[in-house]
């Protein structure tokens, strides 16, 4: 089976992808790079290819229009791209973090390297942490990472993770993704980006109030199965849509019992635990090549998306 997580570092308990080097406290950054898979640089070059060979050496040739991206430590290729596209390093993903760790208490969690370098990101607590009733507590994280493979753009986005079953969930303004994201037509400035979510900080006091108001509504057995029927059918070109009827059958199961946390007063019976069985069947139960695809899913394709249609689906229901 593939991996899709070549390599990546973590700090405390083992993530809930189960994956990484583990370190101790207070390490320095180049620790973390070194331990991450992030100590290499991505080169440039132009793009050459041999024309007119019929199976003989041909005449070598230059792209003018396009480079190629590939490792400094392996040589290995990562993209093509053209010649307005900015690189931004592994090195740069980790020191955007180093200001917020040795000054604003933020503590880096986890980083690691996708896609054979390929897809980057780092992770890190950053200190915010609310607890609903039942003791449920969920903390506050700032995810950042980009790709060279025209995947994403560079992106900074606040993230929380309920501490009872480490389910993520993007921290979104109410009219708004609350995401930063960098094309890679512009350079890359942290301290720009910094400020940006920095008038962002306000959205996790706003996001747990949205997350109390769902523990607090109490759902229906036919509310529970249409938010399930909702979330989980897709719009096809066709006229019909198509519903994944395995994927409602495990949510269901995970929300009257088989979840974790499912039984606390935050989520038992309520729109939250309603929420948070996708997040969990997403995280951990959905179905991929390996951890490393669901862990890239999760937080940067198809699961993320699908994580914000239920939580678009489970705030209707609060109004």
């Amino acid at each position: 089976m593939s991996h899709l997580v070549e390599q990546m570092a973590y700090l405390g308990n083992t993530p809930w992808h189960g994956l990484g080097n583990q370190l101790t406290e207070n390490q320095p950054l180049e620790v973390w790079a070194k331990q991450a898979g992030m100590d290499w640089e991505i080169n440039k070059a132009p793009v050459r290819y041999m024309a007119g060979g019929n199976g003989n050496m041909g005449e070598i040739l230059t792209c003018d229009a396009r480079d190629v991206l590939y490792r400094s430590d392996n040589n290995q290729p990562l993209s093509v791209v053209g010649h307005r596209y900015k690189i931004v390093q592994p090195q740069e993903i980790l020191e955007f973090y180093r200001d917020l760790t040795e000054v604003s208490g933020f503590e880096l969690e986890t980083a690691g390297v996708l896609k054979g370098g390929r897809k980057l990101w780092a992770l890190a607590k950053t200190g915010q942490s609310t607890t609903l009733k039942g003791n449920d507590t969920t903390n506050g994280y700032v995810l950042l990472a980009t790709a060279c493979d025209g995947s994403m753009a560079t992106t900074a986005q606040f993230t929380s993770v309920r501490v009872v079953c480490n389910n993520t969930l993007a921290v979104a303004h109410e009219t708004g993704s609350g995401a930063i994201k960098v094309p890679h037509s512009t350079a890359f400035d942290p301290q720009a980006v910094k400020k940006q979510l920095g008038i962002s900080v306000s959205a996790w006091d706003e996001f747990m109030y949205r997350m109390k108001a769902l523990s607090e509504r109490h759902v229906t057995a036919r509310e529970a199965n249409t938010f399930i029927e909702q979330t989980f059918t897709h719009p096809t070109k066709s006229t019909a849509a198509t519903t994944n009827e395995r994927a409602k059958i495990k949510v269901l199961s995970l929300f009257n019992g088989q979840g974790m946390g499912s039984d606390l007063d935050s989520a038992n019976g309520t729109a939250f635990g309603l929420l948070n069985a996708v997040t969990e069947f997403v995280d951990h139960q959905r179905r991929a090549k390996s951890t490393g695809h669901r862990l890239d899913s999760a937080w940067f394709g198809q699961g993320s998306s699908l994580k914000q249609k239920a939580l678009d689906q489970a705030l209707l229901m609060v109004g």
